[in-house]
């Protein structure tokens, strides 16, 4: 729905309807007032600015780069991390067997056995980076080539984290994931069986966004690198930026939700929330339509003229008179205007407060 601020037709009407109260009209028909002497009970200048009418649509406060994982050991869960957990390089994500399916940085999946002998490629590069990183390997050369000081260094790894001293690193024993993992889900407990292939986790990464599922009918509202508003809970108000807009739609679940389908929209934020919650409903303020370098006034500027129409109560040297306008956008609790004599500074009449 429309924030407060942005008046709907109903609300301009009633806005006018009682302002006119206190301002004298013309004869009906004549398009303007007699001028009078009595001042307006206060005045506001026409401002030259841009509008911006705004829509507010849910969102929730989330983190990006979900997914599920799986795991190639066979056993029995002996530990597994908690839900809201941060894991990074080198730490366990969870034990089989009380030995450690461990993190490790990369954005290719380990989709087979790293051995000496192998093809060489970029996975065993991958491998050998994060092993430099964890401070293995004094020797060791950072290429696709799994060597026999590749080898000696993944034994040496192995036996640091309690792992069979193979040489030999597999789907049983790291998970490359792009960067830190936070657990979203733990899919299993301790004393579950697992075997390879069962989902055993749901991840994301640590930065924080804002998910919107946004109507289609409101698809022009999301532009990727336009900027919003979020409402975050307990009132905090950060900016952030449309960074993804799906290009698929798809119908939304749910009772009250028959028929209606949504896009994608993920926004990123300027700055880091203060709440740790996840999935938090959240409300976010989207840019409909900006009116640029327009004539503008309080919406409780405007007057509903006895013969149709709307008009400002233009204050000059102690007179007042009234001037028919044309309304356009309205954001901000402003009202686009155009009529005959208007300008930037010019005085209105407004409701005293």
């Amino acid at each position: 729905m429309r924030k407060a601020l942005t008046v709907t037709g109903a609300g301009l009407l009633a806005v006018a309807a009682a302002w006119a109260a206190v301002v004298t009209f013309g004869q009906p028909g004549s398009g303007a007032a007699t001028p009078r002497t009595a001042a307006a009970p206060a005045t506001a200048a026409v401002t030259r600015e841009d509008l911006v009418d705004t829509k507010t649509v849910d969102g929730s406060l989330t983190y990006s780069g979900e997914r599920h994982l799986s795991t190639d050991a066979s056993g029995t869960v002996t530990w597994v991390a908690d839900e809201g957990a941060v894991v990074r390089r080198g730490r366990p994500l969870l034990k089989v067997d009380r030995k450690p399916v461990v993190l490790m940085y990369g954005r290719l999946p380990l989709y087979r056995e790293l051995r000496e002998g192998v093809s060489d490629g970029p996975d065993v590069e991958q491998l050998e980076r994060n092993l430099k990183a964890l401070g293995y390997g004094e020797y060791l050369t950072v290429d696709d080539h799994f060597s026999y000081a590749t080898y000696l260094t993944v034994k040496e790894w192995q036996d640091d984290r309690g792992l069979p001293e193979t040489g030999r690193v597999d789907g049983s024993q790291v998970v490359f994931l792009p960067g830190v993992a936070r657990v979203t889900e733990a899919k299993v407990e301790v004393g579950d069986r697992v075997q390879p292939g069962r989902p055993v986790l749901t991840v994301s990464g640590v930065r924080r966004l804002v998910h919107v599922d946004l109507d289609t009918a409101d698809q022009t509202l999301a532009r990727k690198g336009a900027k919003v508003k979020v409402e975050l809970p307990g009132g905090e108000t950060v900016t952030g930026k449309i960074s993804s807009v799906g290009a698929v739609a798809k119908a939304s679940s749910g009772q009250d939700q028959s028929g209606k389908t949504t896009i994608d929209v993920d926004i990123t934020l300027t700055k880091a929330p203060k709440t740790r919650l996840d999935q938090a409903p959240v409300d976010v303020e989207m840019e409909s339509e900006r009116h640029r370098n327009v004539l503008a006034v309080p919406v409780e500027a405007l007057l509903a003229l006895r013969e149709g129409g709307f008009g400002v109560e233009v204050v000059e040297a102690g007179r007042t008179h009234i001037v028919p306008v044309e309304t356009g956008a309205f954001g901000g609790g402003k009202v686009e205007i155009t009529g005959a004599g208007l300008s930037e500074g010019t005085k209105v009449g407004v409701p005293a407060e």
